[in-house]
């Protein structure tokens, strides 16, 4: 079995795509669940009130 480099690149481009659309939509999944709600909300509150200096 001869693998040349176009081979090669050919099987990298489409699996990386699958990857990255798989990986996307498991962020937006992640993201957008009714149950993460109430923990970006905390998230949101907690950073923008606190008064930190460096």
């Amino acid at each position: 079995m001869d693998i040349d480099h176009a081979t090669v690149v050919a099987f990298s481009k489409s699996w990386g795509l699958f990857y990255l659309i798989a990986l996307s939509i498991g962020v937006l999944i992640y993201t957008f669940r009714p149950s993460n709600k109430k923990r970006f909300d905390r998230a949101k509150k907690t950073v923008l009130d606190k008064e930190d200096r460096p």
